[in-house]
């Protein structure tokens, strides 16, 4: 005797076979709820969802001893966009950090320039004071010229 019947995927994915009657047929065997619902193949469950700083710059720093790009991006399961993205990040932060040390050289002397400028204009605002205590608060009287 011939029974039809019907495959159905439940919400998650999983096949549910059925007879005409709504129960499964004899000798189907039990299935977890979750089998076949799961990853993809080729990729590793274990892996972090979110790469640390450390981990990043651990394998930036394999990239620029020169291992190979491939290889690296295999061995991490990170894919090679998302390693070349890190290495370029890493490398202009390198290149950033070691502009902000020349600066410090200049802020510096910007510093004592700026402090120099402030005892200038301190020594002048005593200077007009001192005159104008001379002249008993009044400016000198302004004279044409003589010619």
């Amino acid at each position: 005797m011939r029974h039809s019947a019907e495959v159905n995927l439940t919400s998650t994915g999983v096949s549910n076979m059925t007879n005409d009657e709504g129960r499964k047929p004899e000798g189907t065997p039990e299935r977890s709820p979750k089998a076949g619902a799961g990853v993809p193949s080729g990729v590793d469950v274990n892996r972090p969802k979110r790469n640390s700083v450390r981990r990043k710059l651990a394998v930036v720093a394999r990239l620029l001893r020169g291992e190979p790009l491939e290889l690296v991006a295999r061995e991490t399961n990170v894919t090679v966009a998302k390693l070349t993205e890190w290495r370029d990040r890493a490398l202009s932060g390198a290149a950033t950090s070691l502009k902000e040390r020349e600066r410090d050289d200049r802020d510096d002397e910007i510093a004592r320039l700026k402090s120099k400028v402030g005892e200038i204009t301190m020594d002048n605002e005593l200077l007009y004071a001192k005159i104008a205590a001379m002249e008993g608060k009044r400016p000198f009287a302004h004279r044409r010229s003589r010619r």
